[in-house]
């Protein structure tokens, strides 16, 4: 399975990717079918709050899941991704059995 992790318009840390890394581990562990995922982070501009998204692709055979979330913190941003995704894959591991 591939991970692919991009940061737009910033540095993104070692915790920030451990982290990125450590969630995504468990939603694969969840759902076998994943055969990728890409996680988008992004620097919304002007500084304010409110601006940091991500976005997370979820490739499972046949099929292109995706959320994007806007919140304080990239991790944030991402939890709310995932939570978005997480109804979408259960529709999608009901309608293969």
């Amino acid at each position: 399975m591939d991970v692919i992790i991009k940061a737009i318009h910033f540095d993104m840390s070692d915790k920030l990717e451990g982290f990125t890394n450590k969630k995504i581990d468990k939603l694969v562990r969840r759902f076998d079918v994943i055969s990728g995922v890409n996680v988008n982070y992004r620097l919304i501009k002007p500084e304010a709050a409110m601006n940091k998204e991500a976005g997370v692709e979820i490739l499972v055979p046949g099929k292109t899941l995706f959320a994007s979330k806007t919140a304080d913190s990239f991790e944030e941003a991402l939890d709310l991704s995932l939570l978005a995704l997480e109804p979408q894959l259960e529709r999608n591991k009901d309608k293969t059995k």
